[in-house]
């Protein structure tokens, strides 16, 4: 496992987490997503050749848990500039609890997420050409 490569590579969530809440509205915000995901496999395919998909997936996990906290600590300032996040926040179970909804689903998007990052990474592979090791 090449975790100085997750790590570098995790500290596109913290910059997103962030950025998310002071900058970047959630219209644009999949543009952003999709870049990181194709550079990301692109590392991950470079420097940890075998075992992509679990690199990708151990980045976007990673990814998740820098997204939630930065949601979670600014929360007030999130909601302030997300108010479509914030009427979907309503609706959902736990309505009263908007922290602990963040905390419950981004994992699961991170886990969905590294996955698409790994399955890319697999694919980068090919277009690289460094060969898979076991």
């Amino acid at each position: 496992m090449n975790w100085k490569t997750v790590v570098q590579l995790s500290l596109f969530g913290l910059a997103m987490g962030i950025a998310t809440v002071f900058v970047i509205p959630s219209t644009i915000e999949p543009l952003f997503w999709i870049a990181i995901f194709v550079i990301s496999a692109y590392v991950i395919a470079r420097r940890c050749p075998g075992h992509e998909f679990v690199h990708g997936l151990l980045v976007g996990i990673a990814n998740s848990v820098w997204v939630t906290a930065s949601h979670v600590v600014f929360f007030h300032q999130y909601i302030t500039n997300h108010p479509q996040e914030a009427a979907m926040m309503s609706s959902m179970p736990a309505p009263d609890s908007p922290r602990l909804m963040m905390s419950m689903v981004g994992p699961l998007i991170g886990i969905v997420s590294g996955a698409l990052i790994g399955l890319l990474a697999l694919l980068a592979r090919k277009f690289v050409g460094r060969p898979a090791t076991a």
